[in-house]
C-alpha cells in the first residue's frame, strides 16, 4: 500500500437527487471538482453521508462510477457496507472492477453479532474485493464499539489498511496508531479534527467538506507546520458552522448549503424531512456567510 496516496483530506460525499427522487449524476460530477478544486486527496463514496443504506444496490454502484468518471487520478474509498452480506460482498468486487484505490465497511448493524462473526464478515469483504480494507468505526449509529484488542485482529492483518474512526474517545485512536503506525487512521468527526490529528490521525473523511474542505485542508497544513493557534482557529469557524448546521439537520442542512452555491443537490430521501423555510432561512441567514 502507498500510504501517502491515502494521507489527507477525503470528502464523504453527499448524494445529490433529482426532482424524481433518482441520483443526479450531473450534480454529482460538479460536487466532485468542486471538492477537487479545494484541495481534497480524494472521496468517500456511498458511505453514511452519501445516504448508502437509503441506496439500492444499483444506485450505489451508479455513484461510485460516476465518481471514478470525475476523478480518475483522485484517492477512492467506497464504502461497501450493508445489512445484507449478499450485498456488500457484491460491492466490493464491483469496486475492484472500477479501480478503486480501498474498500470500507461500517459493522454489520442491527442485529446483535458476536464478534467472531463480525469479523467474519469483514475478511470475507477483505477477500472478495482483493483491495485495502478500512475499518469503519462508529459506534454511536452501529451500535458496534470494538476495543483495542478487538480491533488488532484487523489491523494486524496485512489486509486491513487502518480505521475511520468516529469516536470521541481519542485515547483509543492513539492506541491504535501507537501500536501499529504504518497503518492508517483517519478522524471521522469533523468538529474534532484538529483532536484527532494531536492523537496521530493521519486526515479525515468528513461530511462538511462536501462545502468547506478547504478550511480542512488548512487546519492540516497548519498542523503540520506546528502552528497549533491558527489550526485551533480555524477549527473554532467551522465549529460555528457545524454548530448551525445541528440546529436543523446536518445532511439536510449540508445539501441546502450546496443548493444555494448552485449545486443542484435537492433533498435527503425519505424518511429524511425537507427543510422547513424556517431552517432554509437559517442556512441562507447564518452559514452562508461564514463559509
Amino acid at each position: 500500500m502507498e500510504q501517502k496516496k491515502f494521507d489527507g483530506i477525503f470528502t464523504a460525499l453527499l448524494t445529490p437527487f433529482d426532482k424524481n427522487d433518482c441520483v443526479n449524476t450531473k450534480a454529482l460530477s460538479e460536487l466532485v471538482k468542486f471538492n477537487l478544486g479545494m484541495g481534497v486527496r480524494g472521496f468517500y463514496v456511498t458511505g453514511s453521508t452519501g445516504e448508502a443504506f437509503l441506496l439500492s444496490t444499483e444506485e450505489r454502484k451508479l455513484v461510485m462510477e460516476t465518481v471514478r468518471d470525475t476523478a480518475p487520478d483522485a484517492t477512492l474509498i467506497a464504502h461497501i457496507g450493508s445489512p445484507r452480506a449478499k450485498e456488500a460482498l457484491e460491492l466490493a468486487q464491483y469496486a475492484k472492477e472500477l479501480g478503486y484505490d480501498a474498500i470500507s465497511s461500517v459493522a454489520p448493524i442491527y442485529y446483535k453479532y458476536s464478534f467472531d462473526e463480525i469479523k467474519n464478515y469483514y475478511y470475507r469483504l477483505a477477500d472478495t474485493g482483493e483491495l485495502p480494507m478500512l475499518v469503519y468505526h462508529i459506534p454511536t449509529f452501529s451500535g458496534v464499539n470494538l476495543g483495542l484488542g478487538e480491533m488488532r485482529q484487523f489491523l494486524c492483518d496485512d489486509r486491513f489498511m487502518g480505521i475511520k474512526y468516529t469516536s470521541n474517545d481519542f485515547f483509543m485512536l492513539e492506541q491504535c496508531k501507537s501500536s501499529f503506525p504504518d497503518k492508517i487512521v483517519y478522524n471521522g468527526f469533523d468538529e474534532m479534527f484538529l483532536c484527532g490529528l494531536s492523537m496521530g490521525a493521519d486526515g479525515a473523511i468528513g461530511s462538511t467538506y462536501n462545502f468547506m474542505a478547504d478550511k480542512f485542508v488548512k487546519i492540516h497544513e497548519l498542523f503540520k507546520a506546528g502552528n497549533i493557534a491558527e489550526a485551533q482557529k480555524l477549527q473554532i469557524k467551522a465549529n460555528e458552522i457545524i454548530a448551525l448546521l445541528c440546529k436543523v439537520g446536518v445532511m439536510p442542512a449540508e445539501k441546502e448549503v450546496l443548493n444555494l452555491l448552485g449545486y443542484d443537490m435537492g433533498d435527503c430521501r425519505h424518511p429524511f424531512s425537507p427543510l422547513s423555510d424556517e431552517a432554509k432561512k437559517l442556512v441562507k441567514d447564518q452559514i452562508l456567510p461564514l463559509i
